[in-house]
């Protein structure tokens, strides 16, 4: 998988691209729905499955105030590349960008690579005041030549899944619900510094204080949460380790 900085470093060779628009925080069911459609439209049209997100939560400049990551940054560009991704554009996301029309955000895009067209989900939608839905883009797309493919928002026992009840049941301790709304464990990615503490590159969703069960390189060991650190255990400093919380 190519990792692009920013809209502006996308090449012709990096298209016709197929293009999901969003944070994937979490990598969770409903996104793994939303990129195995991306990848057989993709796919249908000859186009590389491309995937547009942010360097960091757009909250952090929409209200001032960003939650905790479900997943490491370079995690998710592991799984974005593990689920068939062909190119992933990291966008800064500043008060600029949150200025965007979308028209003017997927003119951008067009102006440095052939654009096959978007998927999205009913209730999707990007650029200056959310102005870009999947109606607003469809009637773009039937002047300028690309395709809008919009897909029911996945469900799991009848209610979407969303990012923000994965941190609610790690908040809660629920790790068995958190992980059934992931698909897989929670992870902690981070490096361990002299102390044993996992330093993360950004706040990340932590369950309650306490000593949990996790895997760390294949091994089971015990690791101990408290107010906002997480011990890793008497191990050799790293720059970078996994850890799967099973239990408490």
């Amino acid at each position: 998988m190519r990792v692009v900085a920013g809209i502006d470093g996308l090449a012709a060779a990096d298209g016709p691209a197929f293009v999901v628009v969003g944070v994937f925080d979490g990598l969770h069911l409903g996104h793994q729905y939303l990129l195995r459609h991306l990848v057989a439209e993709a796919d249908a049209r000859n186009a590389r499955p491309t995937v547009i997100t942010f360097d960091h939560h757009p909250d952090e400049v929409l209200t001032g105030h960003a939650p905790p990551l479900l997943i490491d940054p370079d995690e998710r560009l592991d799984r974005l590349a593990d689920a068939g991704v062909a190119v992933t554009v990291v966008q800064h996301f500043d008060a600029a960008l949150r200025q965007t029309p979308f028209d003017a955000f997927i003119e951008r895009i067009r102006d440095r690579v052939g654009l096959a067209g978007f998927l999205m989900t009913p209730d999707a939608a990007f650029g200056y005041e959310r102005r870009g839905t999947p109606d607003a883009l469809a009637t773009l797309g039937a002047r300028d030549g690309f395709e809008v493919v919009v897909v029911p928002p996945f469900t799991l026992e009848g209610r979407p899944v969303r990012s923000s009840d994965v941190r609610a049941a790690i908040a809660a301790g629920d790790l068995e619900m958190a992980r059934r709304l992931l698909g897989r464990p929670v992870t902690l990615t981070g490096a361990v510094d002299d102390e044993g503490y996992l330093r993360f590159a950004l706040p990340m969703a932590l369950p309650p204080n306490g000593v949990y069960e996790a895997l760390v390189d294949g091994a089971t060991a015990a690791v101990e949460i408290r107010e906002g650190t997480v011990r890793a255990g008497d191990r050799p400093p790293a720059r970078r380790i996994t850890l799967e919380l099973l239990d408490r």
